[in-house]
């Protein structure tokens, strides 16, 4: 149900929090710089007007996205930062300091659920929006990253574990009498695995990594004959899931690499230090000049990089209501030359490449390092959000935070500049007037 209106006919006593703030502060200005009523009419859809119970404010809820991947916090250090912070408080639109949380950390996961993927990339369009000017280019750079996904490394032994494990569980659920739990069993081949290293070690640990998989192949085919129908039906995508994990060879396609995220997929891109990454690919283009993120989408698939442009492109002409004119790439793009009324540019040997185009092939180098602000500030070097929704999610809301950060950071150079001319303007007028005054000290 939708919040009903706070009475702020008198806040306070003496003041309003407002009035208590530097009002030069980058997020004080941008507090008020942002549009909150476009966010308050686009989710009031997702909320009865007349039935359960009041809701947390529309503003408050969407800061708390904007702050939490602004300052790169997990949900629980959001909430608990957000009682402690009084420009928090007044970014949230609180108008008197509040000293305790705001709400429950798990209710930030149920709002991003709420709003879906098409809500968080209203919040990019507001960030572009109020990157002005600098946001307006159609000549874009372009590339792609891996948004890496919260799991272990994978191998199969962790994954037969896990299954055993995972087994065992919903036998203790439905109330299941295994023949065998196998519990000190896996423990004493796990012993010997660590043992591979030794002298005679290897063959005895390929052993056991066999005698692991057979233990778990065992467990899931008792629990199929044993669980009743209801049961059966109820733990009937996990038994399959499991029955997958334990059929799939080493070449094979689709591979699942994690129990709890099965979607994620493995990227090789060649790196030095980081030969295999495990989660799903992302697609950035940002302005040619200014280095604004004006696109940013996420894919599933193991998709060539040239894959990815169509639509991104589309979500670049949906939030800037204009087509991109030209796009810069690398030589991951190898491919198509235009894309409907864009083009693409990709570098390769060019005798009679003209000096524009060469200084814009090595501009769009800028990219890279925005990609590495994206994940190391921004939340971006490991996706803990679930599923492929939190990988979109994810994405978009790290776009708008470095577009926040971008224009916060803007503002803060311009106000340092203002108090340097002053203090100039005093220093050079005294160093001037003194002398003609013949003041001694």
């Amino acid at each position: 149900m939708l919040a009903k209106p706070n009475n702020t006919s008198q806040l306070g006593f003496f003041a309003t929090l407002a009035d208590q703030l530097d009002q030069k502060h980058s997020l004080f200005l941008l507090a008020n710089r942002i549009e909150w009523a476009v966010f308050d009419a686009a989710f009031s859809k997702h909320y009865s007007s007349t039935q359960g119970k009041p809701a947390k404010p529309i503003r408050l809820m969407v800061s708390l996205l904007i702050l939490k991947q602004l300052r790169n916090l997990s949900d629980e250090s959001m909430v608990e930062q957000w009682s402690e912070n009084m420009y928090y408080q007044y970014f949230g639109g609180a108008q008197t300091f509040t000293p305790k949380r705001p709400c429950v950390a798990t209710e930030l996961v149920e709002f991003r659920k709420r709003i879906g993927p098409e809500g968080i990339e209203l919040i990019l369009k507001e960030s572009i929006r109020i990157n002005g000017k600098d946001a307006d280019e159609d000549t874009l750079s372009g590339d792609t990253t891996v948004q890496e996904k919260n799991i272990t490394y994978p191998t199969d032994d962790k994954l037969y574990k896990k299954i055993i494990v995972k087994c065992q569980s919903i036998a203790a659920e439905e109330q299941v009498e295994l023949r065998q739990s196998y519990s000190r069993t896996v423990k004493k081949l796990s012993i010997v695995q660590r043992m591979r290293r030794n002298k005679g070690g290897e063959s005895k640990a390929r052993k056991a990594s066999k005698k692991v998989k057979t233990i778990a192949g065992r467990l899931v085919r008792e629990l199929g004959r044993k669980l009743p129908a209801n049961a059966l039906n109820k733990h009937e995508m996990s038994l399959s899931l499991f029955g997958k994990v334990l059929a799939q060879k080493r070449n094979d396609t689709d591979k699942i690499y994690s129990l709890h995220e099965p979607l994620v997929k493995c990227y090789t891109k060649g790196k030095e230090h980081k030969k295999f990454e495990f989660g799903s690919k992302a697609s950035f283009l940002i302005t040619q000049k200014s280095g604004v993120i004006v696109g940013a989408m996420n894919f599933t698939e193991t998709l060539h990089d040239s894959k990815t442009l169509p639509k991104v492109l589309e979500q670049y002409k949906r939030l800037n209501g204009k087509q991109a004119k030209e796009v810069y790439l690398d030589r991951g793009y190898r491919g198509p030359k235009q894309i409907d009324d864009t083009l693409l540019h990709t570098p390769r040997p060019d005798k009679n490449i003209t000096i524009t185009k060469r200084k814009r092939h090595r501009r769009r180098a800028a990219i890279e390092p925005v990609i590495g602000h994206l994940k190391h500030d921004y939340r971006m070097i490991r996706n803990y959000l679930k599923g492929t929704v939190g990988d979109e999610i994810n994405v978009m809301l790290s776009a708008a935070a470095m577009n926040f950060k971008r224009v916060m950071n803007l503002w803060r150079t311009e106000a340092i500049r203002s108090w340097q001319l002053v203090y100039n303007f005093i220093i050079y007028g005294l160093q001037f007037l003194l002398p003609k005054l013949k003041v001694t000290f």
